[in-house]
C-alpha cells in the first residue's frame, strides 16, 4: 500500500471512530467497527477468523488476571470506614504544615489511590469525606476543590493502577516493573501539590484558619490506628512484587484476602456489600477487558494496513529529537484528553504512538508512566474530564467555578512531566534495582 493510500485510508478511519464515538457508541464497539470496517474495506484478509483469533489472544492473556482481582479490592474496601477514618487518623499529623487540613487531600487520595487503583473512585471517596470538613472549619473553597481534584489524579499512577495494567498488557511491558516505577513519580507528584498548597498558604494567610489545638504524638498515633491496617496491606501487595516474591496476580490475592480481613475486622463486612463490591468488580473488569479486546483488532487492522510503519517512517523523516517527539505527543495527548477519558487515549493510541516512540529510541517503561501521567492531566481537562465531574457534582459549582480552581494543579502535573522528562531515573532507578 502506497503513502497516498495509507494516508486515506487513515482519515477514513479516523473519521469512522469520530462518527461512532460522536453518536454515543460505546467505545468497544466503535474500536471493533473501525477495525472491521479497514480490514473489510482496504485489506485481503479474512476478516472472521482474524477477529476471532485476535479478540481470543487479546483476552485470554495471564497479566490481565490481575485486572479484575486489584478492582475487586478496591471495590471492598470503598465499603469500608476507611474514608471516615482518613480524616481524623491524617489531620492530627498535617495540622502544622502551612495549608494544614487541605493536604488530607493530598495524603487521602495517595493512600485511596493504592487501593482503589481508580481517578474517579479516588475522588468521589475522599470528596465525600473532606468536602464537608473542610468547609466546616472555613478553609477556602478554591483551594479544597482544586486540591481534590488533582490529587484524585494519583489513583491512575500510585501502584497497584488499573491503567498500568492495560499499558503493560498493550505494551508487552511487565506489569510488576511498572507499578514500581510509579512509586517514585507518585511520591513526587504527592510533594509537588502539598508544596504548592503550603506556597499558597503562606501567600494567603488571610484565608487560611487557625490551627487546631495540638496533640501529643501518642494521640496522634491513636487516631491513626484504624489506618494502619490499610497502609500495611499496600506495602504488603507492593512490596511482595518488588521483592520478587510475588507476580501481580499474586498480589492481587492477597491484596483482595487481606481487604476482606480489614472489612471483616471493622465490622463492615455484610453479605450484601460482600455481593455488591463482587457485582461491581465484575462490571468494571469485564467494560476494560472488552475494550483491550476490541482495540487489539483496530491495532492488527492497522499492522495489516501498514499504518503504524508508515507514520514512523515518517516521523524518522523529520528527524525529530526524542525531546521534540515528545513535546509534539504531550500536546497531541492533552488535546484527545479534552474529549476522550483515559484508557480510551491508551487503547485508541497505542498501535500507532508505540511504534513510533520505540523507533525514537525511547525506553516504553518510562514511556508508560509519562502516558499515565498525561493521562492525569486528561482527567481534570475540560469538557470530558471526569474528576471535573464528579467535583461539580460533590460541590454544586459551575463547571467554570471547578476548573479554575484546578488549573493550577494542572500546571503542577505539567511541571511534574517535565522533572520526569528531565530526570529520567525517577522513573527508572527502582525498576533498575529489581
Amino acid at each position: 500500500m502506497g503513502d497516498s493510500m495509507v494516508v486515506i485510508t487513515l482519515v477514513v478511519l479516523f473519521f469512522a471512530l469520530l462518527i461512532l464515538l460522536g453518536s454515543g457508541v460505546w467505545v468497544a464497539v466503535s474500536l471493533l467497527g473501525v477495525g472491521i470496517l479497514g480490514l473489510a474495506a482496504f485489506s485481503d484478509a479474512s476478516v472472521g477468523s482474524l477477529i476471532a483469533s485476535t479478540m481470543w489472544d487479546a483476552s485470554w492473556g495471564w497479566a490481565l488476571t490481575a485486572l479484575p482481582l486489584f478492582v475487586w479490592m478496591g471495590e471492598i474496601l470503598f465499603r469500608t470506614r476507611l474514608s471516615e477514618d482518613m480524616f481524623t487518623g491524617l489531620g492530627p499529623w498535617v495540622n502544622w504544615l502551612p495549608g494544614r487540613l487541605t493536604h488530607v487531600n493530598v495524603l487521602g487520595c495517595g493512600i485511596m489511590a493504592a487501593v482503589a487503583g481508580s481517578s474517579a473512585v479516588t475522588a468521589v471517596t475522599i470528596g465525600r469525606m473532606s468536602l464537608p470538613e473542610l468547609k466546616k472549619r472555613g478553609y477556602d473553597e478554591s483551594l479544597m476543590i482544586g486540591s481534590l481534584a488533582g490529587s484524585g489524579t494519583l489513583g491512575l499512577l500510585i501502584p497497584p493502577s488499573i491503567v498500568m495494567i492495560v499499558y503493560g498488557v498493550l505494551a508487552q511491558e511487565s506489569i510488576a516493573k511498572l507499578f514500581i516505577a510509579g512509586i517514585l513519580p507518585g511520591v513526587l507528584l504527592m510533594t509537588l501539590f502539598m508544596g504548592y498548597i503550603a506556597l499558597w498558604s503562606v501567600l494567603h494567610p488571610s484565608r487560611v484558619p487557625a490551627a487546631e489545638p495540638r496533640t501529643t504524638f501518642l494521640e496522634k498515633l491513636k487516631r491513626s490506628r484504624r489506618l494502619i491496617p490499610v497502609v500495611l496491606l499496600v506495602a504488603s501487595v507492593v512490596g511482595s512484587i518488588y521483592s520478587g516474591i510475588a507476580t501481580p496476580t499474586e498480589a492481587a490475592v492477597l491484596g483482595v484476602v487481606g481487604s476482606l480481613v480489614i472489612a471483616l475486622l471493622s465490622g463492615s463486612l455484610t453479605w450484601q456489600g460482600f455481593i455488591d463490591s463482587l457485582l461491581s468488580a465484575t462490571r468494571i473488569s469485564c467494560m476494560i477487558s472488552f475494550i483491550i479486546a476490541c482495540a487489539a483488532v483496530l491495532s492488527i487492522a492497522m499492522a495489516f494496513l501498514n499504518i503504524p510503519q508508515t507514520l514512523a517512517s515518517w516521523v524518522q523523516g523529520f528527524q525529530l529529537s526524542p525531546y521534540m517527539l515528545l513535546f509534539v505527543l504531550t500536546l497531541f495527548f492533552i488535546v484527545l484528553g479534552c474529549f476522550l477519558e483515559g484508557i480510551s487515549i491508551l487503547v485508541l493510541t497505542s498501535a500507532v504512538v508505540l511504534p513510533m516512540v520505540k523507533e525514537a529510541g525511547i525506553d516504553l517503561l518510562w514511556f508508560g508512566i509519562y502516558m499515565v501521567i498525561l493521562i492525569e492531566m486528561a482527567q481534570i481537562t475540560p469538557p470530558v474530564g471526569f474528576n471535573l465531574f464528579v467535583l461539580q457534582s460533590l460541590t454544586g459549582r459551575s463547571l467554570w467555578q471547578v476548573m479554575r480552581a484546578t488549573l493550577p494543579f494542572f500546571l503542577v502535573l505539567v511541571f511534574a512531566l517535565v522533572l520526569i522528562i528531565v530526570f529520567p531515573q525517577i522513573v527508572l532507578i527502582l525498576p533498575e534495582l529489581m
